[in-house]
């Protein structure tokens, strides 16, 4: 059995997250950046620069992909997307019980 080379096989959870962030953070950048004021403007840079690692971790993501297989990938990001969600409920409860 020959592994497929669709795009959609290779599609993994840290991909589809930073392609989303990339196109709202463009679109709120963009924004910001037609505004007339100088602090939305400031904002506006802010996003750009912001979505920086977004693209470094697509870069990485793509990398990976291309070494290991999307497969593989994609189960070790789910379980780091897992414990950052099981933290900020941790963390949720903490401030609650303070």
């Amino acid at each position: 059995m020959e592994p497929s080379h669709k795009p959609a096989n290779k599609l993994t959870l840290f991909l589809i997250l930073g392609i989303l962030s990339l196109i709202i953070g463009l679109f709120f950048s963009y924004t910001a950046f037609t505004s007339v004021s100088a602090v939305d403007g400031l904002a506006g840079m802010y996003i750009v620069l912001g979505l920086i690692p977004v693209v470094l971790l697509i870069i990485a993501d793509r990398i990976c992909v291309w070494k290991f297989g999307a497969k593989k990938v994609n189960k070790v990001q789910f379980y780091i997307a897992g414990i950052l969600v099981l933290l900020f409920i941790l963390n949720w409860i903490r401030l609650q019980a303070q």
